[in-house]
């Protein structure tokens, strides 16, 4: 019996005990872990589609923009201009000059302008012509206008012409109504440019025999063109290429024509001189065009 027992306890010592995973005690901390899962997908989600809203939002912006007739200022500073630099040496045309600016100054600039034409002066000044050259817009209702003011100013018995260059601020008025806000200042007008535009050159690209026949189209071309009716230009010109012009010119000769050819096209460029029958002087017009040939050549641009 005692050698049974033993054997009994040997055998159950040599079997391996199963694990056992105990679900119940861990089923809340796999449903915290869903649930993080879960709140976080959802997040990101959620940045991503408010991130795009406020991307396409931002892309359809559109930005308002006020538009001025800039032709009003400029008929506004011409009549102020005539009105400030005209005047004689009498009291009676002081005094209308001064009412006159008035409808254009601001109180300020009428007190300020006052006294700068009085009767002890000696000229007298008419206005012949007001050029606008310049409107910058400092603002959304600041304008500031350069112009040049041609006046003839005459002292006793001479008359001298002068031509003078200033600015004035414009306020204008969400109707549209206006003011001179600063005075008229001394300024600069454009002078000429050193620019040269590069010399054209014919680069060889065109045979003697397609040189003749161009010069040819378009020594035909130019003599019709002045008086040529649009259907006649159509035998010559394609589409709206070249439009009627109407003029009464005699023509007279090809200048200096130049040819360029790309592919199946003539670029040209050349002076053609005319004489004009209304002043008997002559007229220089220059063209820059592109010829093509089907069953004859036309101007196509």
């Amino acid at each position: 019996m005692l050698f049974k027992k033993k054997d009994k306890e040997s055998k159950f010592k040599g079997e391996k005990q199963v694990p056992v995973m105990k679900v119940g005690t861990q089923k809340k901390a796999i449903l915290a872990l869903w649930l993080v899962l879960i709140a976080s997908v959802s997040f990101g989600v959620y940045k991503n589609f408010t991130a795009i809203d406020r991307h396409t939002v931002h892309e359809k912006e559109v930005i308002e923009q006020r538009i001025i007739d800039t032709n009003r200022i400029e008929n506004f500073v011409r009549a102020f201009a005539t009105d400030y630099y005209s005047w004689s040496n009498t009291q009676e045309s002081i005094d209308a000059r001064t009412m006159n600016i008035s409808r254009y100054l601001t109180k300020e600039l009428q007190d300020l302008n006052m006294d700068t034409i009085r009767q002890d002066i000696p000229t007298s000044s008419t206005v012949t012509d007001v050029k606008i050259w310049d409107i910058e817009q400092g603002g959304t209702q600041e304008f500031t206008v350069t112009y040049s003011v041609n006046q003839t100013v005459t002292e006793g018995e001479q008359s001298i012409g002068y031509t003078s260059a200033y600015t004035v601020v414009v306020h204008v008025d969400d109707n549209g109504d206006m003011v001179v806000t600063k005075n008229p200042t001394v300024s600069s007008l454009p002078e000429k440019s050193d620019f040269e535009p590069k010399i054209r050159e014919s680069d060889g690209t065109m045979d003697a025999a397609t040189t003749e026949e161009v010069t040819e189209f378009l020594e035909t071309f130019f003599k019709l063109y002045p008086t040529a009716t649009e259907k006649e230009l159509t035998y010559y010109v394609e589409g709206n290429a070249l439009a009627p012009v109407g003029c009464n010119y005699q023509y007279s000769e090809l200048i200096n024509p130049i040819f360029t050819k790309e592919g199946g096209q003539v670029k040209v460029f050349v002076s053609v001189k005319y004489l004009d029958n209304r002043t008997k002087a002559e007229q220089i017009s220059q063209f820059h065009l592109i010829l093509e040939k089907d069953s004859n050549w036309k101007i196509v641009k």
